[in-house]
């Protein structure tokens, strides 16, 4: 999995295209204060899912804290290298995301998958506020 993370002053997306024809109806919308992550899920993230699952997790609530945001955008973005998964496992495995997040106290909103979106984004200017971080083989486990 390859994350590239943003401590956003706002973000908003607006559905462009669709790219999956199995994809599901898309809606626009809107957040103020939020880490958004574009994530890209990897073919080879299905082969060791829960130490990708909790990298990301532990990585997404650890920007969030820095900057006290209790809001997250989950975006998928297939551009950033590597081999992408199928779209099936990398749906499945952003919704667990989203749904773990959620349990634990934080706002999550996801970018309709397998859409292309336009979007608007406004960034801290910080060096923490874009964050790359690729999670899996190789990586070290030292959250």
């Amino acid at each position: 999995m390859r994350l590239l993370t943003f401590l956003a002053r706002s973000f908003a997306w607006q559905p462009y295209s669709q790219t999956l024809p199995e994809a599901g109806p898309a809606a626009a919308g809107a957040v103020t204060e939020a880490v958004v992550a574009f994530v890209q899920v990897e073919a080879g993230d299905a082969a060791q899912r829960e130490r990708v699952f909790r990298q990301a997790l532990k990585h997404l609530k650890w920007l969030a804290n820095k900057r006290g945001m209790r809001t997250i955008v989950l975006h998928t973005f297939t551009h950033l290298g590597g081999e992408n998964a199928e779209p099936a496992f990398a749906h499945r495995l952003l919704t667990d995301l989203a749904e773990r997040l959620t349990a634990t106290g934080y706002q999550v909103a996801m970018t309709p998958f397998g859409w292309f979106c336009s979007w608007q984004l406004d960034v801290y200017g910080d060096s923490l506020a874009k964050v790359y971080k690729a999670i899996g083989a190789g990586e070290k486990d030292d959250w």
